[in-house]
């Protein structure tokens, strides 16, 4: 919790998982309107806002974009580097963490880990809150390695506004949703 705290997702930490109600969230998206990243109601408009976000999810909404790279040239190495091991994947270029993966490695943490071994499953941690409870996709069963080398210097983490990030994220899974052809959703559905 120390590393979390330092990280800035402690109270994201905190959060439980529930069952969502999927026709609620269904009947959400039929009056989502892109346009205007607005909830057309019956009594007035609604969004989400980063006010929302960061008194439900306790995310810093000030700090620096949230930016990473797509690609990551080496995946093995920056795993091996910051989590302390690496997945076995038959390809040499992986572009996600699947959570079965991290559940395996970084479910149990022995009682004598070092300090550099508790730094690392902070890291895998947050990695999992980032793509299963902030920004999952519509598959929800990975999280994309490009935020990875953000969580490097765990003191720096809260530098980045991960809160806005969130909440765009949300937006967009919103806008892509009302569109005929989807058929899932992702985005941090806690937030509606």
């Amino acid at each position: 919790m120390p590393y979390l705290e330092l990280a800035g997702f402690g109270s994201v930490a905190l959060i439980r998982t529930f069952d969502l109600w999927y026709n609620l969230i269904s009947a959400l998206v039929e009056r989502w309107r892109p346009e205007t990243h607005t909830f057309h109601l019956l009594c007035e408009k609604y969004t989400a806002t980063l006010e929302d976000v960061a008194l439900q999810l306790g995310l810093l909404i000030d700090g620096s974009a949230v930016t990473g790279v797509s690609t990551i040239s080496k995946p093995t190495t920056i795993c091996y580097n910051l989590l302390g091991v690496s997945p076995s994947d038959a390809e040499s270029k992986f572009t996600g963490l699947r959570f079965s993966w991290l559940k395996v490695n970084f479910e149990y943490l022995s009682i004598n880990a070092t300090d550099q071994e508790v730094m690392c499953a902070a890291r895998a941690y947050i990695m999992h809150i980032i793509g299963d409870v902030l920004m999952p996709d519509a598959n929800n069963n990975r999280v994309h390695l490009m935020y990875l080398p953000l969580l490097t210097n765990l003191q720096n983490v809260r530098s980045y506004s991960w809160g806005s990030v969130v909440l765009a994220m949300l937006y967009r899974e919103l806008c892509r949703t009302t569109k005929p052809t989807a058929i899932d959703i992702g985005g941090c559905l806690i937030l509606l």
